[in-house]
């Protein structure tokens, strides 16, 4: 497939001032662009119920310990803040 491109001027001297020709350093771009190009995703897990979800969320949270309330006051949060 041919596609024409109108390369800037500004960016055609910059590669040119590097001793290198336009149209082969824009070819270069699109060979990396395309090297570049992540492999497609693995086909996605079927889908949990939502209360599944809720119930392996909740699976361990007897272990989370208790927090005193002061610990989620926006000064705690914010403590190392001016």
């Amino acid at each position: 497939m041919r596609i024409t491109i109108t390369i800037p001027d500004e960016f055609a001297a910059q590669i040119k001032a590097r001793g290198l020709e336009p149209q082969s350093s824009c070819q270069s771009l699109i060979d990396e662009a395309v090297r570049a190009t992540p492999a497609p995703l693995p086909p996605a897990k079927p889908k949990m119920e939502m209360g599944e979800l809720l119930r392996r969320m909740a699976a361990f949270s007897e272990k989370i310990p208790q927090l005193p309330d002061e610990s989620f006051t926006r000064e705690s949060f914010y403590q190392d803040h001016d």
